[in-house]
C-alpha cells in the first residue's frame, strides 16, 4: 500500500486517489440513485478483468463503524485494516474480480442500492492499473495504460472522461467533499 499513499496527497487532482505512475487516467460517474448500477458495474469488472493474464487483486473497503463486510466467514471487524489518503481505514483482502461483484459492504442504514457498489479500491498484483472511489464521491478514479483508459471512455454503459494529472478530476455537475 505503500505506493499508494506516497503516490497521492490531499486535493482536486487525480492524485488525489491515483498516483501519477500510469499512462492515462479517468473518472468513472456511477449511475444516479443507484440506476443500472449492475450494468455499470459489469461493465467496469469486465474491462478491468480483460486487462492481464489471471493474476490476484487486491480489494480494498473503507472501513466504518457501521459497515458489514459480506464475504465468507467474516466480518469487516475482524479483519486486518492499513490506512490511506486522509488516514482512513481500509479492509484489504487479496481476491479477484468475481469476489469484487459479489462482496459488499452493508451499511445500517443505508440506501437500497448500496448492495450493488464495487470496492473502494481494486489493483492487480502486479499494480498496472488502480481504481479507487474515494470517501464521499459519486465517481471512481481509474489509472492505467492508454488503452485501458480509452476502452472506458468508449464503453456504452460508463460514463466515463478522461483526466489529467493537474486538472480538478471533479466530474461536471459533482462536488467532491
Amino acid at each position: 500500500m505503500a505506493w499508494i499513499a506516497a503516490g497521492t496527497s490531499a486535493g482536486l487532482a487525480i492524485t488525489a486517489a491515483i498516483p501519477p505512475v500510469f499512462d492515462a487516467y479517468a473518472t468513472v460517474v456511477a449511475p444516479e440513485g443507484g440506476a443500472d448500477q449492475q450494468r455499470h458495474n459489469r461493465a467496469m469488472l469486465a474491462l478491468l478483468d480483460g486487462q492481464q493474464a489471471r493474476q490476484p487483486w487486491w480489494l480494498g473497503y473503507l472501513s466504518t463503524s457501521a459497515d458489514h463486510l459480506i464475504l465468507p466467514g467474516t466480518t469487516m471487524a475482524a479483519l486486518p485494516k492499513v490506512r490511506l489518503y486522509a488516514d482512513w481505514e481500509y479492509v484489504l483482502v487479496e481476491a479477484g474480480p468475481r469476489q469484487a461483484a459479489t462482496w459488499w459492504r452493508k451499511p445500517a442504514d443505508t440506501l437500497p442500492w448500496w448492495d450493488d457498489v464495487l470496492p473502494d479500491l481494486m489493483f492487480p498484483a502486479d499494480r498496472s492499473w488502480l481504481v479507487s472511489r474515494l470517501c464521499d464521491d459519486d465517481w471512481t478514479c481509474l489509472g492505467g495504460p492508454a488503452s485501458l483508459v480509452a476502452s472506458f471512455l468508449a464503453h456504452p454503459d460508463l460514463q466515463a472522461r478522461p483526466v489529467h494529472l493537474r486538472e480538478d478530476a471533479t466530474p461536471p455537475g459533482h462536488q467532491a467533499f
